[in-house]
């Protein structure tokens, strides 16, 4: 039987590793870490959050101050997601740094840490305060790693063609990253947006309701709200706050993420149009209303133009926008210096604080991590069984689409942890309930990141790659082995590095939880990291935290770091 050809050009090209940089990063973390505790030490010994009102009326205030801070870190996130992904692409140097640190944040648990944020910043800051940073923070975790991913991938598969034709127009930074990069990149972007927003969703519970021992850091909002209905057993209010979460939802989809799907399929690499492209009503409104056509030509238009020629002005073009990066300035000397002392200094501190663990405990660690680590594996391959065919299929119908995007993303942003005690119920009589409920929980609380990743690269396999299949007369099989598959790899690597950190993030929810007035814990690292904050056990949370985030890191780096590399080497369009 003859090969099926390929669609997609194959090169075989390899790029050296740094593994020094994976260390710098761990004593890094452990010098933060150990930062953190420090300060956590002269936080207020007692904290009383103010009384969460269930009264309906209370709803629409609760919904708006979720929102504010889910925007302002998603902001923050975008910001940082740019920055960091295009300093990563720009030079290999930064390269073999940032993304080193960049697979050890993104797989750390934030869980884990946020008593010592919380702790640490009560410690220099008005209490109330305090807690609304700290919520941002943990709410910009769960938002900015799968962004920066995208848009570090995006930048990496952008054709040489393209690239080439930057050098030849003479773009400079700025004009390279507003008329190329940023458009190539538009609508991964925005699908990761939305997954962004969903696992905000999915820690703003967590966000607004964190205690520690006596200190009740609550925070009004619409998370503490459903905390408190459930903790009460309301099943009234309960129910009003999921159906305003769920409106929240709905009134973003149609506002916000469908006019933005619509308006960047103008990006997509094509040569034919698309049969079907996404619409919107509401873009169609904007499109239509005069007043929006005014503050584009009058306002934004000249704006641009503006900010334009001032750039070309200020930043020449260069020929290339990526570089080996080997120059040093002293200003990179000293400051690398600095900041390694003060690592040393405060790694050499984190060491002798878990001098005090126990060989027990490490040896409870070791047998934790290695039962989280199972969990963790089971929970991707449930999601990769069903989010590549589902994504497939949502992405290359713009019909379908229209009607399950929406419900895709309100089943994404409903908060898993709302639903744990349901959960748990429906599964506490079988065998292994708590373990069957802790995979369920990492499930629901990852798989959204593969799907819509998926569904992002579905959506941009271009349409005359389609019909070319079509002519070819490549069987379903042959379809999938030669140019499905090959396209979505990149976008299902990047969905499934985040969804196994999401993963790890939600084990200290699910191994560890408080029911019925009962402790439920299975064996697991996350419910060591779990006990040992609420306990005040600093050392063994320290030890626990660092040995799961040394395990991610060896994964990534054996795994889904040659797996990137094969994504962007091997199979690019062009």
């Amino acid at each position: 039987m003859a090969q099926a050809p390929r669609l997609f050009k194959v090169e075989q090209t390899g790029r050296p590793t740094a593994g020094w940089a994976d260390g710098v990063v761990l004593l890094a973390l452990g010098a933060a870490v150990y930062g953190g505790l420090y300060l956590a030490l002269d936080a207020p010994a007692s904290v009383r959050g103010p009384t969460i009102s269930l009264h309906p009326a209370s709803l629409p205030w609760y919904a708006g101050l979720s929102v504010g801070r889910m925007a302002a870190a998603y902001l923050l996130s975008m910001i940082f997601s740019i920055a960091y992904g295009y300093g990563a692409a720009r030079t290999r140097r930064a390269e073999r740094v940032l993304l080193p640190l960049l697979d050890v944040l993104q797989s750390v648990p934030v869980l884990s840490f946020l008593p010592v944020v919380l702790l640490s910043l009560s410690a220099v800051l008005p209490t109330q305060w305090a807690a609304e940073l700290a919520s941002v923070i943990l709410i910009f975790t769960s938002q900015a790693w799968n962004l920066t991913f995208a848009w570090y991938q995006s930048l990496g598969a952008i054709p040489k063609e393209l690239q080439e034709a930057g050098q030849v127009f003479r773009l400079n930074g700025w004009l390279r990253f507003r008329l190329l990069q940023l458009p190539f990149a538009a609508v991964n972007l925005i699908w990761n947006s939305m997954m962004s927003w969903a696992g905000g969703w999915f820690f703003l519970m967590a966000a607004e309701t964190f205690a520690v021992g006596r200190r009740d850091f609550r925070l009004p909002g619409l998370g503490a709200y459903l905390q408190a209905a459930a903790s009460r057993g309301d099943l009234h209010a309960l129910t009003l706050g999921l159906v305003t979460l769920v409106a929240v939802i709905a009134g973003l989809d149609q506002l916000v993420w469908r006019p933005l799907l619509a308006w960047s399929d103008r990006f997509k690499l094509e040569m034919v149009e698309s049969d079907n492209p996404p619409t919107s009503w509401f873009y169609e409104a904007l499109c239509a209303s005069r007043l929006s056509t005014l503050v584009v030509d009058r306002l934004l238009g000249p704006t641009l133009e503006r900010v334009d020629a001032w750039a070309l002005a200020r930043f020449p073009a260069r020929a290339r926008w990526r570089s080996d990066g080997q120059a040093r300035g002293w200003a990179s000397i000293v400051g690398g210096s600095v900041a390694m002392a003060a690592g040393g200094y405060g790694a050499f501190r984190a060491a002798g604080m878990m001098m005090h663990v126990p060989l027990a405990e490490w040896g409870a660690i070791a047998v934790g991590v290695g039962a989280t680590l199972v969990r963790v594996a089971s929970a991707l391959a449930l999601a990769l069984a069903w989010t590549i065919p589902a994504g497939v299929l949502i992405g290359t119908k713009p019909r379908l689409a229209a009607w399950l995007q929406p419900v895709v993303q309100v089943a994404a942003s409903i908060p898993a942890t709302a639903l744990f005690p349901v959960l748990l119920l429906a599964v506490a009589g079988l065998p292994g309930g708590l373990n069957l409920a802790a995979v369920l929980l990492m499930l629901l609380g990852t798989q959204w990141y593969l799907l819509f990743n998926i569904i992002a690269g579905a959506s941009l396999i271009p349409q005359d790659l389609r019909n070319t299949a079509v002519l070819l007369q490549l069987g379903p099989w042959q379809r999938w082995r030669t140019l499905i598959l090959p396209a979505l790899l990149p976008y299902v690597v990047t969905g499934a590095v985040t969804a196994s950190g999401g993963a790890w993030n939600a084990s200290i929810v699910a191994e560890h939880l408080e029911f019925g007035g009962r402790i439920l814990h299975t064996t697991g690292v996350g419910a060591l990291i779990a006990q040992a904050g609420a306990d005040g056990n600093y050392p063994l949370l320290l030890a626990a935290t660092l040995s799961l985030v040394v395990t991610v890191v060896l994964i990534n780096r054996l795994l889904w770091r040659r797996l990137y590399r094969v994504a962007e080497e091997r199979y690019r369009m062009e």
